[in-house]
């Protein structure tokens, strides 16, 4: 059974390009903005929507997207509120074919029950995970729930991951693959070009899932580099960085918040189209 995952990169791949793949934390700086933002997203040219789900102990994440964290934290943003906000966004737009996938750590599955979990987030409108802190060996105590709901498991793989981890790793994997294209914690630093062709043309010898990459992604000539070689362009710690910008000095969201991270994220996606694939 094809998922809205799935869907989307055929669609794409009919239309000759790589996606632009949006990263922003749920109830960053509060619920309503962030709810905004991410209604705006798929007309400013997001294919993909990433949410984040707020945690206390960020372990991948650099200071950019940790104090996201923290603002959507104190903001009293929950499991139960992204899973609503995913609901409203459905709801509101009318949007029944963005896939939106919940990115976070898997403390946050664990403690609510993977089984329970999965069957709220499908009900919600979430079409699946990426947990960075889930390794494929522990795959299995959640696979079978989000199979069960039709939710994608999207693992990550590093420029470390080998041609012996790579089975290891897209066993469990399913809608695409996430290929963090540097090592270390998110936003810091960037490959170049060189490099991620090369794990790119190497983890598509393994696998028929689109590749997507992330991490240093913070222009659109840089995400325009990635799709002439990914199928996908994540862009999260840059966006975050909108976000940050348009709040005011009391940490509230100013008039110009919205606006801007639209307009950073239409740049984004015309970088990503203007690549065009055989």
């Amino acid at each position: 059974m094809s998922t809205r995952i799935d869907r989307r990169f055929a669609a794409l791949k009919q239309e000759g390009r790589a996606a632009l793949v949006t990263f922003t934390m749920a109830g960053d700086p509060d619920y309503d903005t962030s709810l905004a933002v991410a209604q705006a997203l798929p007309k400013a040219g997001a294919d993909l929507i990433e949410l984040g789900m707020p945690f206390t102990d960020p372990m991948a994440d650099g200071p950019s997207v940790q104090l996201a964290g923290r603002r959507a934290l104190k903001a009293g943003i929950t499991v139960d509120a992204t899973f609503d906000m995913v609901h409203r966004f459905r709801r509101e737009t009318g949007d029944d074919a963005t896939p939106i996938l919940l990115m976070g750590y898997y403390n946050l599955v664990y403690q609510r029950g993977a089984e329970r979990f999965c069957k709220q987030a499908a009900a919600a409108g979430v079409d699946g995970f990426i947990l960075v802190d889930l390794p494929p060996e522990e795959a299995d105590e959640l696979k079978p729930h989000a199979a069960a709901n039709g939710l994608d498991t999207v693992l990550l793989m590093a420029p470390t991951t080998d041609d012996k981890r790579l089975p290891a790793v897209l066993k469990y994997s399913s809608g695409f693959v996430y290929f963090v294209s540097v090592l270390g914690i998110t936003g810091t630093k960037s490959a170049t070009e060189e490099a991620i062709a090369a794990h790119v043309e190497r983890i598509k010898r393994h696998t028929k899932l689109p590749v997507a990459v992330g991490f240093g992604i913070k222009t659109p000539d840089q995400a325009a580099a990635v799709a002439r070689h990914a199928d996908a362009a994540v862009v999260g710690t840059a966006i975050v960085d909108r976000v940050k910008a348009g709040l005011d000095g009391n940490g509230k969201p100013g008039p110009d918040l919205v606006p801007g991270v639209f307009a950073f994220i239409k740049a984004l996606a015309e970088g990503v189209r203007s690549v065009r694939k055989a």
